[in-house]
């Protein structure tokens, strides 16, 4: 069972995190479009500052005691599900000089058994280090590519609160988005 704030990143400490505040929503379809019904989607990602809260990560970038960047809920009768979080900071990954990984959301989405896992990453439009990013430019196809960055949206944005961005997961077919091995 997810716990009922699970999807709603911003409302898991004991005070507002630091950030801007964003949804992220999407649907999860298969290779001819239809609704991936009840399919758990998982996220992980940085905080504001660009630090994961884990141990392995040593970055000095500040620790933010309201958020833990980790967030799950189920996918809908129409495939969609819906997050609210902050919108993480790039951080340095120092896997070569002056290395910096853009912004990013790490999705992971569960099928029938945990064998099942697919794993991808959401980044958003317009980031400067997105020409540079060696994981991103992993990806050959530039249509592929593409269905890695969110759409901006104004539907999903919640005036004066949040900032809306879509996402869309297709599991499988020629228009698979990316999954990481």
């Amino acid at each position: 069972m997810v716990p009922a704030k699970a999807f709603d990143l911003t409302r898991q400490g004991q005070g507002e995190p630091l950030g801007e505040r964003i949804v992220v929503s999407g649907r999860v379809l298969d290779q001819d479009g239809q609704a991936v019904r009840e399919s758990l989607v998982e996220i992980w990602q940085a905080n504001s500052a660009g630090r994961y809260l884990h141990k392995m990560d040593q970055h000095d970038a500040p620790l933010d005691p309201n958020f833990t960047g980790v967030g799950q809920t189920f996918t809908d009768e129409e495939g969609r599900y819906r997050f609210i979080t902050i919108r993480p900071g790039a951080y340095p990954w120092r896997n070569h000089q002056n290395a910096w990984r853009p912004q990013h959301i790490h999705f992971s989405l569960f099928g029938p058994a945990f064998a099942t896992r697919l794993v991808t990453q959401m980044y958003f439009p317009g980031d400067p280090l997105l020409e540079f990013d060696p994981i991103f430019n992993s990806v050959a196809d530039d249509q592929a590519k593409k269905s890695l960055i969110s759409k901006f949206d104004w539907a999903t944005t919640t005036p004066e609160i949040a900032l809306g961005f879509l996402f869309d997961i297709i599991l499988c077919g020629r228009n698979a988005t990316p999954m990481e091995r």
